[in-house]
């Protein structure tokens, strides 16, 4: 009798697809779905802060070195830009034609996420604007600017990360990516 040897047996079969699944496992583990979904919205974020940061300048060319904060309020405390302070200042500079007029509903649930401070003195015309980072990378990130709650730089750790950069993103807390 003449044996088929064309094909393959079911073990060799069953053998080559564990060595797939295992290697689809392995690739899983390196990539973290969620820590990239974390630097997608932290990019985000990101882009959004420096948007309102440059809209705030580009105002204060337009008014004389004035920031966009109401007129009544000559020094902002840590804001959260969904505050009524922070939505005014927002509001300042859609007003002035420096942020498109639908600023508000393109960033969307980012807002929620984003800070400012500054003061807009007699002498003195800063302002900080800030999100917390979320992944991981952007925290373990030396070339990334961190600041405290009020838009001052942090003393950094030896390496130049955020002293709690290890820390799960609910813990974060005291690490901000500012821009001043």
């Amino acid at each position: 009798m003449k044996k088929n040897l064309l094909g393959f047996t079911l073990i060799e079969l069953l053998i080559v697809i564990a060595l797939l699944g295992a290697l689809a496992v392995a690739l899983l583990a390196a990539l973290d779905p969620l820590e990239q979904i974390r630097k997608g919205t932290d990019t985000g974020v990101r882009n959004t802060v420096a948007e309102i940061h440059g809209g705030a300048i580009r105002y204060s060319a337009l008014k004389g070195g004035q920031l966009p904060f109401s007129a009544t309020t000559g020094t902002t405390t840590w804001q959260a830009i969904t505050t009524d302070v922070g939505s005014a200042f927002i509001q300042n500079i859609i007003d002035s034609g420096e942020l498109k007029g639908d600023f508000f509903k393109l960033a969307g649930a980012q807002l929620n996420r984003i800070f400012l401070t500054g003061e807009n003195g007699p002498t003195d015309y800063r302002v900080a604007v800030c999100y917390i980072p979320q992944a991981k990378s952007f925290r373990l990130d030396d070339n990334t600017k961190f600041g405290s709650a009020n838009g001052t730089v942090l003393e950094l750790t030896g390496s130049g990360q955020c002293p709690n950069a290890n820390a799960t993103v609910s813990g974060v807390g005291n690490c901000y990516w500012c821009v001043r």
